[in-house]
């Protein structure tokens, strides 16, 4: 006697591979998103610290070469970087030189430029008069982004 019903339908070794590659490809997305996410934030504050040394420079400029005072820093800041962002996200610290524009804390240092860096630290070394560094904290790859200057 022949047997002719074909048994049709997937094995469960079958559905367990396919479980499995699903498994592995959902951890590969979840392990990602985060690592992106990060990097955005970075290069989000990497671009404040940008707008910053640009308005640092430009109001050292238009002033002869003089370093902007603390209320002096949060006017021009602020108005300078009103086409960039919102006003009332754009304060200055009093008793450091350091300016936050939206989530993001920028220090910016008179008389110093951009040293080697470490995952624990940036050095920054004596630089002239004119010069400053401007340094953010990152999440990821290195701790700290400075930027001089170049005066």
């Amino acid at each position: 006697m022949i047997n002719t019903q074909d048994k049709k339908g997937f094995t469960i070794i079958e559905v367990v591979l396919v479980l499995g590659i699903a498994a592995l490809i959902f951890l590969m997305v979840f392990i990602a998103v985060p690592v992106l996410n990060r990097n955005q934030r970075d290069t989000a504050r990497k671009n404040d610290l940008s707008l910053v040394s640009t308005a640092v420079t430009n109001y050292s400029n238009a002033n002869r070469g003089a370093w902007p005072g603390t209320e002096k820093l949060r006017s021009f800041l602020g108005t300078d970087l009103s086409k960039y962002t919102n006003k009332d996200q754009v304060s200055v610290d009093s008793k450091k030189t350091s300016v936050t524009v939206g989530d993001t804390q920028v220090k910016v240092v008179t008389g110093m430029k951009c040293g080697e860096s470490s995952k624990e630290k940036q050095v920054l070394v004596p630089g002239t008069s004119r010069q400053f560094a401007v340094v953010v904290l990152l999440e990821g790859g290195p701790t700290h982004f400075c930027q001089d200057s170049g005066a």
